[in-house]
């Protein structure tokens, strides 16, 4: 292993940062044998297999012996992150609330929705969680280690204070959203916006893995937001508020939007409004689902095909504006791609001043948000193995 300047903490802060490549390796793209391990990080595998050691001695990481395969030679033990270190992933939502116990790895162990009776307050996102992470225990009791919670929140959110901005749909509005969440469960809380922690897990886990320029929307009921990646990196702007796509204008002089402005995507396009159209009030995306993948009747499809034609509006805008490679629809958005996918890729192609670029649904289904926000709350452990 190489010296860093500086003797002793050279060579530990070099080690540090060996782990933390090999942790987050194992843990977004495992199980890896140690010989990929060894490739991928283009150390020698002498100090690969010191650091998988010092992982597996830390409970991060575990090794098994990979299926016999009739090859000379001893077979590459393969490595796994434990998916018992795990964290508390939350969404607020306008009308419901859900939590998760996701462990290393992305391994979603337990998800509960609760639908509440009305838009709640921060103190009612407060306790339901709590209500809820206590119901959980039996799951809880399994693990082997719980770092901390995440909060993917439909909102403008400071990553670094984990004070919201605004949160329009639910109202909450320059309040601190950490604090009051470490109260209640007793542990460490970071938050961001719920579609950039989309973008983020769609592009470790899902259907933007492996993709470098990339955008992504996800519909709530709180509304419609982004998350950009380019050169496999996220935008996140100068103060952490970048990829509000749903504030992209699409049909001027149409609804008012919550932002003062008319016409914007986040107004026009409304799950509320196809549920509506099938005559339910409430069910979320998956009474969506169920209503467009059963020859939904001619209110809904005619619903459907509007807010179609006026997402195909927004997103040749970002293609000509960001140049992606990838669009990925996730959300309510989703089903609406399983609907008329086709027809929206084709009209976004056909505007586009720079080639084709490809629509697909988002991989990781209702768990997507409790990735996203798991994802955020494993940064320190990942960064910091040591």
């Amino acid at each position: 292993m190489r010296s860093l300047p500086g003797g002793t903490n050279g060579t530990e802060g070099l080690r540090a940062q060996n782990l933390s490549q090999i942790l987050t390796m194992v843990h977004r793209n495992g199980p890896l044998s140690r010989a990929e391990l060894t490739r991928r990080s283009g150390l020698n595998r002498s100090t690969v297999g010191a650091l998988v050691s010092a992982l597996t001695e830390r409970n991060l990481v575990r090794e098994t012996e990979p299926a016999v395969d009739g090859r000379v030679g001893r077979p590459s033990p393969i490595v796994q992150a434990n998916a018992g270190v795990a964290v508390i992933a939350v969404n607020p939502d306008i009308d419901a609330l859900t939590v998760g116990v996701v462990g290393l790895g992305g391994h979603v162990h337990a998800r509960v929705r609760r639908e509440t009776p009305g838009i709640p307050s921060l103190e009612d996102a407060v306790g339901l969680t709590r209500e809820i992470v206590a119901g959980l225990q039996p799951t809880l009791a399994g693990l082997d280690r719980v770092l901390g919670a995440g909060i993917a929140l439909p909102g403008l959110v400071t990553a670094v204070t984990g004070r919201v901005l605004v949160a329009p749909h639910l109202g909450w509005r320059d309040v601190d959203l950490a604090g009051p969440f470490a109260d209640a469960l007793g542990l460490p809380v970071v938050a961001a916006n719920d579609a950039s922690l989309g973008s983020l897990a769609e592009s470790i886990f899902g259907a933007a893995l492996g993709v470098d320029d990339a955008v992504y929307l996800n519909g709530s009921a709180s509304g419609i937001g982004g998350g950009i990646v380019t050169g496999g990196a996220q935008l996140v702007g100068s103060r952490g508020y970048g990829g509000e796509l749903g504030h992209t204008l699409v049909s001027p002089g149409g609804r008012a939007c919550h932002c003062g402005r008319a016409g914007c995507l986040d107004a026009e396009v409304r799950l509320e409004r196809l549920l509506g159209a099938a005559g339910l009030d409430g069910g979320g995306i998956e009474a969506l689902e169920r209503v467009l993948s059963d020859g939904p009747p001619e209110a809904v499809r005619a619903e459907a095909d509007r807010q179609l034609e006026l997402l195909a509006v927004a997103l040749t805008n970002v293609v000509n504006i960001f140049d992606p490679e990838l669009i990925v629809l996730g959300g309510f958005l989703g089903p609406l791609v399983d609907f008329r996918g086709d027809r929206l890729a084709t009209t976004v192609n056909a505007g586009s001043l720079a080639g084709r670029v490809i629509v697909r649904r988002a991989a990781l289904g209702p768990e997507l948000l409790l990735v996203g926000a798991a994802e955020l709350a494993f940064q320190p452990l990942l960064a910091s193995p040591a």
